[in-house]
This record gives C-alpha cells, structure tokens and sequence, in this order.
C-alpha cells in the first residue's frame, strides 16, 4: 500500500506501507497495529493522560534494530501537545528535551504509523500549564530470572499484594507483555518518586529477607537464578515504564494487559496476552486500571 490520508475525528494525517509487516511470526502489520490501538483507545489514552511519553520503534520490524525516542521527532503533527521536560545527565547531552504527551485518537495513529510499538511512561504526571508534578501511583516490576518465570512472578505479586495492601494501598497487576509483571498501586495521594522508591525499596528489602530463595531486591544480575526481583528504581523521576494497553517489540503481538487478581489465583495457568485478545477482555472484565482512580 502507498501512503495515504486518514481522517482520525477531524485530524488529517498521512500513513504509510500499511501492509508492512511489524511481527513476523504471525505476519501482523502496521495496518494491523493501528486498527488495535484505535480498538483500546479509550483505555490506553486514560492511561497516557498528563505523562510524557517516550516511544520505542521498530521501523522495520520487530526482527531489526529498535530505538528510543523521547524528543518529537520532525514532521510532528500541530496538534500533538508537547511539553519540555529537564533531563541532567541525559545521554544526548541535552539539559532537557521536548516529550509528546498522548491525548488523542489521531495522536495513537500517528504513532502507530512511526512503528512506535512500546509507549512508556513514568508515574508522575505534568500539568495543564507543563508544569511537574509527583507521582500518583507506585509501580514495582516483578522480573523472573530463568527458570523461574511468569508463574514464579505472579506467586511473587501475590505477596506484593498482600503488603501494600497491608498498608492501605489498592493494586493492579499487568503481565507485562515480556516474561514478568508489572503491579501498580494507588493510595489516592500523590507522593514524590524519591518517596515512592524508598518505600518500595522497602518492601522489596522485606520480602527478600522472608522469602530469600524466592524473592530479590538487589540489583545484581549474577543473583537473579532462580528468584523474582522486585525492581523499585522504576518509580524515581527519570524511568519510566511500559504503559498499561501498549504492544510490546517482542516476537508476537504480546501487551502490557491489565488483569483482575482473579485471574492470576492460578499461577501455572497465567500467560502474556496477545493483542488479538484484548477486544474480548475488554468486554468481559472491563479496566482493571480504573480501580486506581477509584481510590
């Protein structure tokens, strides 16, 4: 397919190669990737309001090289907002760089035309004016090391569960479209990220002296065999993480899927959704994220 124009709610933009294809494995293409997002819209924007957003893309496929991108890129679109966030220490040398904050239907299209698979973003929010503002959820990434795996991880976010809501916080776990899970929290206050990754290198640092042959908080690599590390530095102010609803670059159409913890009673039975799935879930159980801003 040539390029062409598309009408997404009044906003004009141009695609391209439509019948590129992004996943090999089961041949999905860029025409395919744009019908699922507009599909989750709803829900994958509520998920990017009011962050700014880094994009990894895969141009050619999730079999070639990908890249970060957290600047906008040339070409972008006039009504994408834009806000200018500061990043010391920054690898591109820059004291700050100008991110996209991902508001519209036509904004998800856009995306999904640069082959940006994977939208990320951190746990703090930015005003109607840019301004910084903290963070008003807590995530913990539960990463297995071989062999254990997704099932380990969700016997692992079981526990997680039950401490942060030992202290008052309602939780949502999200397989993470890669081999972990990603559990989120909300206590309906905003906290600073240092805050917040003081408090879950805590509970990390807790669980790991219970539970020492199954759980880690440490960050060596040469210690994860085996065991679930609980990685709390996704909370500070310069990570992010992989947004609830977003595709991931792995070798099938996997997604970060939101779940109920019902569905995770049976840890061998748990498994990555495929984006092809989702449609269905929505249906049957909703978005678990919005128990979040019930709190």
């Amino acid at each position: 397919m040539s390029a062409s124009t598309l009408d997404v709610d009044g906003r004009s933009l141009k695609v391209s190669n439509l019948d590129k294809v992004l996943y090999p494995d089961d041949q999905t293409t860029k025409y395919d990737v744009i019908r699922y997002v507009l599909s989750v819209a709803e829900q994958l924007l509520a998920q990017l309001a009011h962050r700014p957003c880094t994009r990894k893309r895969w141009p050619n496929g999730v079999e070639a090289d990908a890249f970060f991108e957290k600047n906008v890129p040339r070409g972008t679109p006039d009504w994408v907002r834009t806000v200018e966030v500061a990043t010391p220490g920054s690898s591109t040398g820059r004291d700050s760089l100008v991110f996209p904050v991902v508001e519209h239907r036509a904004d998800l299209v856009w995306l999904a035309n640069l082959a940006a698979l994977e939208l990320h973003t951190p746990q703090w929010t930015v005003g109607p004016r840019g301004g910084i503002r903290d963070a008003d959820r807590l995530v913990i990434d539960l990463d297995p090391g071989a062999p254990a795996g997704l099932e380990e991880a969700v016997r692992v976010g079981h526990l997680v569960r039950d401490r942060l809501e030992a202290d008052g916080w309602t939780t949502v776990p999200v397989t993470s479209g890669s081999k972990g899970l990603h559990l989120y929290a909300s206590h309906g206050r905003e906290s600073s990220p240092d805050t917040l990754r003081d408090y879950a290198r805590g509970i990390a640092d807790e669980l790991s002296g219970e539970h020492p042959d199954r759980v880690l908080s440490a960050m060596r690599r040469a210690d994860r065999t085996g065991k679930v590390f609980l990685d709390w530095s996704q909370n500070v102010r310069a990570k992010t993480t992989v947004t609830p609803y977003s595709l991931r670059g792995r070798a099938r159409p996997w997604v970060a899927a939101p779940r109920t913890w019902e569905e995770l009673d049976d840890p061998p039975a748990v498994r990555q959704v495929l984006f092809s799935e989702m449609g269905d879930r929505l249906e049957r159980y909703g978005d678990p994220m919005t128990d979040l801003t019930r709190v």
